[in-house]
């Protein structure tokens, strides 16, 4: 789904840094800096951000490189999701965000649903675990692993968060217009689907 040179970048950028962070010999660490400045310098030419920006986004990080974590709930009540408007960039998304370092993937979804809709639910069920380079979303500077966690309402109301500027539920057939980096027509099509097959198998990219 995402275009080869940011493929390549992004592989640099993990051979860089944990040749960085195993190497003990000065002049492969020297060759591992060069590689990550190679991958900083590509990013920097395909999209015409500053490489200091990318470098301290991209390239910033010390030890193993490893996929980023993203929580996302779905959370159905009278066979409509639940979805925020985020402030970002005007679109709509299921509620989540990157997961928690001391926070297990349940505990993220809870959380992360009561800052930005108002309501109190429970984790229920894992729903699936994607890559996020396997579905059409925009480009992303990370490797992103998606969960999606089946949640239910328990209490709370609706209201806006800090990210958020609105709260509501779509049917499948009303659906609002989506910030596509965080969740996919496919994506909430296949959710709802698991509304309806609720002995459907955990899905894995």
């Amino acid at each position: 789904m995402e275009p080869k040179w940011l493929e390549w970048a992004k592989q640099l950028q993990s051979i860089a840094q944990a040749g960085l962070t195993y190497s003990k010999d000065v002049y492969d660490l020297e060759r591992f800096e060069l590689i990550r400045e190679i991958s900083v310098e590509m990013l920097s030419y395909q999209t015409g951000i500053d490489k200091k920006r990318i470098k301290d986004l991209f390239a910033n990080e010390t030890g193993y490189a490893t996929p980023k974590v993203d929580i996302r709930a779905v959370i159905f009540q009278d066979n409509k999701l639940l979805m925020v408007r985020e402030n970002t960039d005007g679109y709509w998304a299921l509620p989540g965000g990157w997961a928690d370092i001391g926070l297990t993937p349940n505990e993220v979804a809870v959380k992360e649903v009561k800052e930005e809709t108002g309501f109190d639910v429970k984790a229920v069920k894992l729903l699936g675990v994607l890559d996020k380079k396997c579905h059409p979303h925009p480009p992303s500077l990370y490797h992103v692993y998606k969960m999606f966690i089946r949640c239910e309402i328990i209490g709370g109301e609706p209201m806006k968060g800090i990210e958020t500027n609105a709260v509501a539920f779509f049917s499948e057939d009303e659906l609002p217009s989506l910030s596509k980096a965080r969740n996919t027509q496919s994506q909430i099509e296949w959710v709802f689907k698991s509304l309806n097959n609720p002995q459907e198998p955990v899905y894995l990219d």
